[in-house]
């Protein structure tokens, strides 16, 4: 049963549906393995025995009587803790929120629950999903699988350590700056950020509205392409014959290649050099929009941010981080006409975005700039955080403030990831060329 832990989420229902592995035995092998291990309280907020064993009694039923819903059924699956799940706490990973227990499942987690798919429990997060680290001194900060020492990323932290640690088949986190796929690549992950407004935020503790989005840390790209499908009740795309040949693809050259740690930088370059190979036609390309955009993020970002969470927060400021309440009051030195403007500069930038990038099926970077930074380091040097916090979301902030779908790969090197860039609403078609990438660099 060991190797159950590690198989993707896909292989699992496979197994399922060919009678090879019981859903009641499976969710009871990774609730053991959850039980047993020694950074459980790390990873996990709360552990949903109850609701695990009853779905997983229920997935088993529908298999033995032929009547699976689809390819997932009784593959067990952790949620980040800021959706909201009946009756079980969700906290967002903040004292502000300690107590709240919703009354019903978000639309996201019902259409999961519907598709077959079984509930573990609830990650641990970065406070109310502000911040791109992982470190969580309020709660937890779960671990790196690549480093002991070092932050996992955030803000979907525990949702990566939950998969990287054979403690749950994926894990579904949010992204609204690269929350899904910062700690995906630093703990060698798929992580797919979908368009917003793709999935349904309904039930979801939110942090910025119109960036926030939901997606999966999983396994391989055919997992997140049926964790899309489940979340929304949607048949999966289809990944059959995917092929990178023809195909163009563009390397981005604006901010997102400046600075760049040795690791990160060689393992995209080989990762571009495989790409190369299958045939694919590779340009450099350059979009100075792109700095317009980045810039005017802070008052988008953090404005929205305060704007929602201010009364909570001025309420009871002293139960917070005090680095991620200094980011949230951040947003209160930008006005509405600072907001407004804001927006009217970014969607100037969307537009000569789309009109540079109109005849590639993909852009190409580094997922991370960085390797993931010393615990220690970040607790001890205030600059140092707040430095580490922005630079390690620059590369991925490119997508949410482009309004686009990625996705990103592990490139063969720990902790380094590859990230394609898509077209928004363009899920399927970045999903075939994810998984045509995937075997390209395995």
């Amino acid at each position: 049963m060991q190797e159950w832990l590690h198989m993707t989420a896909c292989d699992l229902g496979r197994a399922i549906a060919q009678g090879r592995i019981d859903p009641v035995d499976l969710t009871e092998a990774y609730l053991a393995a959850i039980d047993a291990h020694p950074l459980r309280d790390r990873i996990y907020a709360r552990v949903t025995h109850d609701r695990a064993r009853s779905e997983a009694r229920a997935a088993q039923e529908r298999a033995k009587a032929g009547r699976r819903r689809s390819l997932l059924d009784g593959v067990p699956i952790s949620w980040k803790d800021l959706f909201d799940t009946a009756g079980i706490g969700t906290e967002a990973g903040s004292a502000l929120l300690a107590g709240r227990v919703p009354e019903q499942d978000a639309p996201v987690v019902a259409a999961a629950t519907a598709a077959g798919l079984v509930c573990l429990g609830k990650t641990h997060m970065s406070e109310l999903a502000f911040s791109g680290l992982g470190w969580n001194p309020v709660t937890q900060t779960p671990p790196c699988v690549n480093n002991e020492n070092a932050v996992p990323g955030g803000s979907s932290s525990g949702a990566a350590a939950s998969v990287a640690f054979g403690l749950a088949a994926a894990g579904i986190g949010s992204d609204t700056g690269g929350s899904v796929r910062i700690p995906s690549v630093w703990n060698d992950l798929v992580g797919l950020k979908t368009t917003s407004g793709r999935l349904s935020l309904e039930g979801v503790v939110p942090l910025c509205l119109r960036f926030d989005t939901i997606g999966p840390l999983c396994r391989s790209v055919e997992d997140a392409t049926h964790l899309l499908a489940a979340m929304e009740g949607t048949r999966a795309a289809d990944l059959g014959g995917a092929s990178l040949a023809g195909r163009r693809m563009a390397v981005l050259r604006t901010v997102v290649m400046d600075d760049l740690q040795p690791e990160p930088a060689a393992a995209f370059d080989s990762a571009v050099d495989a790409l190369r190979k299958t045939g694919v036609a590779i340009e450099e390309i350059s979009v100075p929009a792109l700095n317009d955009a980045l810039a005017v993020s802070g008052p988008l970002f953090a404005g929205e941010a305060y704007g929602l969470w201010r009364d909570v927060i001025e309420a009871q400021p002293d139960v917070m981080f005090p680095r991620i309440l200094d980011r949230f009051r951040s947003g209160n030195a930008f006005s509405a006409p600072d907001y407004v403007a804001a927006w009217a500069k970014l969607d100037a930038a969307r537009a000569q975005w789309d009109a540079a990038t109109a005849g590639f099926d993909a852009v190409l970077c580094p997922t991370a700039p960085n390797l993931p930074p010393d615990l220690q380091r970040l607790a001890e040097d205030d600059e140092y955080y707040a430095s580490e916090n922005l630079r390690t979301l620059r590369n991925t902030r490119v997508g949410n403030v482009m309004g686009l779908c990625a996705v990103t790969l592990p490139a063969g090197v720990a902790s380094c990831g590859l990230m394609l860039m898509g077209k928004p609403d363009g899920e399927e078609a970045l999903l075939r060329l994810a998984v045509a990438a995937e075997q390209a660099l395995t």
